[in-house]
């Protein structure tokens, strides 16, 4: 029998439900309001890259322009209602999730012993009790503070001296949390400094068959329709094999369905959603008109290949590209406009001389940029500016380029 089918306009707008990214962008973006923003989006990712506004905070003021990065500061050092782990990258998730990462503590611990022994060339591990003595003692600590009499590499961040590897260890397996940032140097402490009691007693922690189930229902909330593939990657500590299981179990159960997704190219993929889903006003609901930024880190890019299938763009950060290579720019955005991405933008806030100059535009082929699209580009600068601490706009000579 043929699968049901999805037709790619209307999974481009089950997405960005999902995603948050089909209401119109307003409402409280501090405390309450913001944590339950968090926690519908599963996480936060943390990039240090700010040529406008880093990642994280990019990635909130797009769906609440409201929001202002002291808000999360005060959620995750403060209120101590998110943590810091990791998913696919280091990000924030809600403190209520705590328990379930604790079969990746556990998978981290076993292995990143061998493989950052490999990596780092130097015995991290003959340094773990005497840096959690010291944190148990001193209280937080950063890199810095750990392993003074250690030479320093000057080979570039990836490079750690015994106690700096040490101390990531700690966090990564469980011994150590971190507790906040400076400027975005990790303070990281003991976790029953920062973890309630309640969270973190391992006899109530979720087994491995609930944390699969966790890890895969909560995901699929999150996306709409998913690979096994891609639930396994959207928290990143279940793999393919278990994620595969789990979905032929929900099958078999009734409690899901394979469909076949249309890409923009008008392809057929196969993928799971929960049965109803074809009941769902939201396939019918046309997101705003208003344009909006998004960081390249956003939860609905990531996942690049993704991108490229439900919406034809296909991007790649720069950043790591000699500049004479680059297609695009260092770090471009993409630009967000009802359910397309119309076009990406090379732009930077120099603080220094109080401006953002907007370098280059490039809209995706089949977008006209018309005054009326320009008008609202500019009237989302406008409402960037305060976030990018700048209170001007300057446009480059020759900006606007045609499409690539």
């Amino acid at each position: 029998m043929s699968r049901a089918r999805l037709g790619n306009a209307a999974a481009r707008r089950l997405f960005l439900v999902r995603h948050l990214l089909s209401d119109p962008p307003q409402g409280p973006a501090k405390g309450a309001a913001l944590l339950k923003l968090i926690r519908d989006l599963g996480f936060v990712q943390l990039d240090s890259i700010n040529t406008v506004a880093r990642a994280h905070d990019l990635i909130l003021f797009a769906r609440r322009p409201r929001y202002r990065p002291d808000a999360l500061k005060r959620l995750y050092e403060k209120d101590h209602a998110l943590f810091e782990h990791w998913t696919h990258d280091a990000a924030v998730i809600p403190m209520e999730f705590y328990p379930y990462w604790h079969l990746r503590r556990e998978r981290d611990a076993a292995k990143l012993l061998g493989r950052w022994k490999d990596w780092q060339r130097h015995d991290f591990e003959a340094q773990l009790q005497s840096v959690l003595a010291q944190v148990r003692a001193e209280g937080s600590v950063t890199s810095s503070d750990v392993g003074r009499d250690e030479p320093r590499s000057s080979g570039g961040w990836w490079q750690w001296h015994p106690s700096k590897t040490a101390l990531e260890y700690l966090w990564r397996s469980g011994a150590l949390a971190v507790a906040g940032r400076e400027g975005f140097r990790k303070r990281y402490d003991l976790t029953e400094r920062v973890v309630p009691a309640a969270l973190r007693d391992p006899t109530h922690a979720p087994d491995t068959e609930q944390t699969i189930n966790w890890c895969c229902d909560q995901a699929l909330a999150r996306l709409g329709f998913a690979t096994a593939g891609e639930l396994a990657a959207f928290w990143a500590h279940i793999s393919p094999t278990e994620a595969r299981s789990w979905c032929a179990a929900e099958q078999s159960a009734g409690r899901l369905e394979e469909i076949d997704v249309e890409a923009a190219d008008g392809s057929l993929r196969p993928a799971f959603i929960r049965p109803g889903w074809a009941d769902d006003p939201v396939l019918t609901r046309d997101p705003p008109k208003r344009l909006r930024v998004l960081s390249p880190f956003d939860p609905a890019l990531r996942d690049r290949k993704r991108a490229a299938r439900l919406f034809g763009f296909d991007y790649r950060i720069e950043v790591f590209v000699p500049e004479a290579q680059r297609t695009y720019g260092y770090y471009v955005f993409p630009l967000l406009q009802s359910d397309r991405l119309v076009g990406r933008v090379d732009m930077k806030a120099h603080r220094d001389i109080d401006e953002l100059r907007i370098t280059a535009l490039w809209p995706e082929r089949g977008i006209r940029w018309g005054k009326g699209r320009q008008a609202a580009f500019e009237a989302e600068l406008q409402r960037l500016l305060p976030l990018a601490g700048v209170s001007r706009l300057c446009f480059a000579d020759g900006w606007l380029r045609a499409p690539l």
